[in-house]
């Protein structure tokens, strides 16, 4: 073998460059507004005021070399209105731009997007990186940019020429009533062209002045959005002391009225009467009275007048109360809706607070001579009401009549059953059925419900399948289990009448224990779980369930190929009952521990010992399948290939451990390519060579990078490699994960 110790030649100047060229990393600017380009500008937005119809904005970005990695992501990042990131806002992200060293992103200003002091910076990912923050910069999005309306209580009203005026010591509330989600902006409020400090949609004033306001889009956004709004002038007068003079009775008989008048007498002022919250009369220029009719109907209350004008107060008087004389109430006893079963009667009576009362009781509006009483019997269908006439008191009523009372005389009744709660098949038990309704029906067809009345007459008994249920003799039944299984009916008989109810099928879950067990809970090679169950599943509706999915399979025993959640699930009366879940999962041979790599490397003449862990036990054979321990442990001091078995368990599992000798020979800097097979590759020991996790990269005299190969094979220079010079200078590393192993050149001599 040729020596090649004269060639161990350094050049400092050479291995300088690729410091210089290859250990800096990327530098990423600090992004800057740019023109847009689709509306053919030229100069870069210093703000942004974004709106429906544009809201399109560039910013610029620039990077210096070396590159990114090819699947590198660059995003774009918004901070908050105070200019922090905490939690950033993606606005784009370009994914074709690793090799572009100055490009622009686009973006468009969310709706929530207000304030002064937003940064954008740039993230790359691969490598992971970020940008200087840029500049702050104010950005609204203006959702709204039409002129607002402001309004008292934001009741939509204008006043006539913006003219409010209140009494001294109250307070009005102004709300701007156009803007939709006005919660979603910041105002401007002035005074009398002063900026106040209410920030909301409403603006409460106890104040004269002229009140107008503005969404707050910023210091420069806020006059293009032009959303400044009416101006409501306020001005504060002095209550006039409005009341109602006390009227001539404040308690009237329906005969009866009663005026009130307001001490305060003004052609020019507007009034507006209430009974409570409810204006009778006005608002009318000059009514500055009203009239309390006791005819009508509701006219009992809390009277109240409001007096409203330019440059007066709006007043509002204290209460006056006008209440009914001798008025009385009638109600009647009895359910307005009776059946009168043949040969029985009914009692019918009524109750009144009138004063000495009489009484006219009335048959299908026709009086009942004789039936002056406060009750009546009846023995006849048809439709009653009795007429009260109060004889005493303050005044002069006229009767009052109760509401009508219809009695039928059956010709069949309907009776209708339903579930007391909710039900659905299949569900667990207990359920409940009832009597929903009993329904009278008339010779004519006329339908009456009559259950609150009748319901506790009838004598019942309930069916399944059209069998009498024992002891089931109530207006509920409650069943319990799939046991009471069935089609449900209600028979009732009431004197003559007999009926039977709809049908109500219940269908109760069985809720039967099912137990799967497993042989095992691994699959490993040679391994095949069975399930099986201790029920019998011969001429049972039953399926192999895997995640939820049934397994097309009739096997009463289940061998299990794949893993996965199992189930068992049986169709009992159209019912599933669903068994235990049986987990079963792959084999995970990472149970098995070494304290070595499988691939050990070490001086010849020395050996090494190999600890194993978490297996229940363990065999080492070497290249000729012989047995060499049966510990956890082994000592190697020969090259070659070693086969460990360990069993965890019921499973196997295996590991090939390969030792090999450390080369002896440094790093060679000089080869010479000239065919003859001698030194005509770069060699390096296998302490670097074919390791996965060792990359050996070589550049040439441009700095250019020619090789970059993790496993390195000791194959370099290929043999159609051509050299522009005989004694041509290359450039090395050797890097793992973490640092730079070893560096240095390669001197090719032809």
């Amino acid at each position: 073998m040729k020596t090649v110790s004269s060639y161990r030649l350094i050049p400092v100047l050479a291995l300088c460059f690729i410091c210089v060229q290859y250990n800096s990393a990327q530098t990423l600017g600090k992004p800057e507004p740019a023109p847009n380009p689709n509306i053919g500008s030229t100069n870069a937005w210093e703000l942004a005021c974004a709106t429906a119809s544009f809201n399109e904005f560039f910013v610029n970005f620039t990077w210096n070399p070396p590159l990114v990695a090819s699947d590198n992501i660059f995003i774009l990042e918004l901070s908050d209105s105070n200019g922090n990131f905490d939690a950033p806002r993606e606005l784009d992200r370009a994914s074709d731009m690793n090799t572009d060293f100055d490009f622009d992103f686009s973006f468009s200003l969310d709706t929530d997007i207000q304030g002064d002091n937003y940064r954008f910076r740039v993230r790359s990912t691969n490598p992971a990186m970020t940008s200087p923050e840029s500049d702050a910069f104010e950005m609204y999005y203006i959702g709204f940019n039409q002129r607002i309306q402001i309004s008292q209580d934001g009741n939509g009203t204008i006043p006539p020429n913006g003219q409010l005026d209140i009494c001294d010591g109250s307070t009005v509330l102004l709300v701007a009533h156009n803007v939709p989600s006005p919660e979603t902006y910041s105002y401007i409020w002035y005074k009398s062209g002063t900026i106040l400090a209410e920030t909301s949609s409403t603006l409460t004033v106890s104040e004269s002045g002229m009140y107008f306001m503005e969404i707050d889009y910023g210091p420069n956004c806020t006059n293009s959005a032009n959303t400044i709004s009416n101006e409501i002038t306020i001005t504060l007068n002095s209550p006039q002391g409005l009341t109602i003079t006390p009227p001539s009775s404040t308690s009237l008989c329906a005969t009866e009225s009663t005026t009130l008048t307001a001490n305060i007498s003004d052609a020019n002022y507007f009034y507006t009467w209430f009974n409570g919250t409810t204006a009778v009369a006005g608002p009318s220029l000059g009514l500055d009275n009203y009239v309390v009719d006791g005819s009508v109907s509701g006219f009992e209350g809390d009277y109240t007048v409001q007096i409203e004008s330019a440059g007066i107060c709006t007043e509002q008087s204290d209460p006056v109360s006008i209440t009914g004389a001798g008025d009385f109430t009638v109600s009647l006893d009895t359910d307005t809706n009776l059946v009168l079963l043949p040969g029985q009667s009914q009692n019918l009576s009524v109750s009144t607070s009138a004063v000495s009362p009489s009484f006219e009781w009335f048959m299908n509006d026709t009086p009942i001579t004789g039936e002056t009483n406060n009750t009546l019997t009846v023995t006849q269908a048809a439709v009653y009401r009795v007429a009260v006439t109060e004889n005493g008191g303050a005044c002069t009523l006229p009767p009052k009549t109760s509401e009508n009372i219809t009695v039928v005389l059956p010709d069949s009744f309907e009776l209708v059953v339903d579930y007391t709660d909710a039900y659905t098949d299949c569900m667990l038990g207990p359920v409940r059925l009832s009597v929903q309704s009993i329904t009278a029906i008339d010779p004519n067809g006329n339908r009456l419900d009559v259950t609150a009345t009748l319901r506790n007459d009838f004598t019942y008994q309930w069916l399944n399948d059209g069998n009498a249920v024992a002891g089931r003799t109530s207006d509920e039944i409650q069943l319990n289990d799939a046991t009471e299984n069935g089609a449900y009916t209600l028979d009732a008989e009431l004197d003559a009448f007999t009926m039977t109810s709809n049908a109500l099928n219940v269908r109760l879950n069985a809720n039967a224990a099912i137990t799967v067990v497993s042989s095992s809970s691994v699959i490993c090679d040679g391994i095949t779980p069975e399930l099986s169950t201790t029920t019998t599943l011969s001429g049972a509706d039953f399926a192999w369930l895997l995640n939820g999915s049934s397994i097309s399979t009739t096997d009463e025993t289940l061998t299990v190929t794949q893993s996965g959640t199992y189930e068992l699930r049986i169709s009992a009366d159209g019912c599933p009952i669903v068994s235990n879940e049986i987990v079963i999962v792959d084999f995970d041979d990472t149970a098995l521990q070494l304290d070595t790599e499988t691939d050990l490397v070490f001086p010849e003449g020395e050996s090494q010992t190999v600890n194993a862990s978490g297996a229940d036990s363990y065999e080492w054979f070497d290249q000729g399948n012989s047995l060499l321990s049966s510990t956890s442990s082994i000592t190697l001091s020969e090259e070659g290939e070693y086969l460990l078995l360990a069993r965890v368990g019921e499973c196997q599992i295996s590991r090939v451990l390969t030792v090999a000798f450390r080369d002896n020979f440094d790093i060679p800097n000089v080869i010479t390519a000239n065919g003859d097979g001698i030194n005509d590759l770069w060699v390096i020991p296998n302490t670097y060579s074919r390791n996965d996790e060792v990359s050996v990269i070589i550049y040439n005299e441009q700095g250019e990078e020619i090789v970059n190969e993790q496993g390195y094979q000791n194959n370099w220079p290929a043999s159609s490699t051509s050299f522009t010079r005989k004694n041509q200078i290359f450039y090395y590393k050797i890097r793992n994960a973490n640092s730079t192993l070893r560096q240095g050149t390669i001197t090719v001599i032809r």
